[in-house]
């Protein structure tokens, strides 16, 4: 089996794998609803910026 004549040290491997990971999603508390969520996204409930955008019965249907 080929082996490399010098090892990648354990250093050297996990600084290059160092921006390899997951990223935590932005939640944010929305006053309105009273739940968090995602920002710049349309809450369960229909609103958005403390403003309802979408109403209750359309949010309802998407599910």
């Amino acid at each position: 089996m080929a082996v490399p004549k010098r090892h990648t040290s354990k250093q050297k491997k996990r600084s290059r794998r160092g921006h390899i990971k997951l990223a935590v999603p932005a939640m944010h508390y929305d006053a309105t609803t009273g739940e968090y969520r995602l920002s710049h996204r349309v809450s369960p409930k229909g609103y958005y910026k403390g403003r309802q955008v979408v109403s209750e019965t359309n949010a309802s249907d998407n599910n």
